[in-house]
């Protein structure tokens, strides 16, 4: 099945009171629960603002994001769907919970990648 980030711009949620926080943090983990529970969730996490660092191809590690980016990820979430209509309708959950608009976009499908996570997940479990 095709794979959607469901993701969130750094600031996005910032017009939400101090007061308010817990209650959407709370509205935001049960709408993610509801994601595990219907057996779609691949990951999910907030990042820490402004704590990036971009590397190079020569290897030179700068902090980032880019100058001139104007906005960067503040959360995500990765689900495994069968459509893209059904991934818009836990992006519609989770803005709802977030009280902020979520960007979806299909991750590019790989199958030597997806064959890699399974070697190294039969090895794995044949090493325990």
């Amino acid at each position: 099945m095709p794979q959607y980030l469901i993701s969130f711009n750094e600031g996005a949620m910032d017009h939400i009171s101090a007061e308010e926080l817990p209650a959407v943090g709370e509205a935001a983990k049960a709408a993610v629960q509801e994601i595990v529970d219907a057996g779609v969730f691949v990951f999910a996490g907030g990042l820490n603002p402004q704590r990036a660092s971009v590397v190079a191809p020569d290897g030179v590690v700068s902090d980032g994001p880019y100058p001139e980016t104007k906005e960067v990820v503040g959360g995500l979430v990765i689900v495994d769907v069968s459509s893209r209509d059904e991934a818009l309708k836990w992006a519609a959950k989770i803005a709802g919970a977030c009280r902020c608009a979520q960007e979806v976009r299909e991750l590019g499908a790989d199958s030597a990648r997806d064959e890699m996570v399974r070697r190294a997940a039969a090895e794995k479990s044949a090493k325990e």
